[in-house]
């Protein structure tokens, strides 16, 4: 397993969410990243999800 970094911003920078998780692979932490932002209600908010290679695998700006 890797770990995965999810962050969410508010339109002024301001950070919302900073939380690490584990997956098995990119597409797994897409999905797991998915149901994070769908649960926190922040689907609508600038997102990111990186990989630990620095991989962009959820983006909205």
């Amino acid at each position: 397993m890797e770990i995965y970094k999810l962050t969410v911003f508010e339109s002024n920078g301001k950070k919302l969410l900073d939380e690490s998780f584990q997956a098995n692979s990119d597409d797994q932490a897409k999905e797991l990243g998915g149901k994070m932002l769908e649960e926190r209600k922040f689907s609508d908010k600038t997102h990111r999800c990186t990989s630990p290679r620095g991989k962009l695998i959820l983006f909205r700006p």
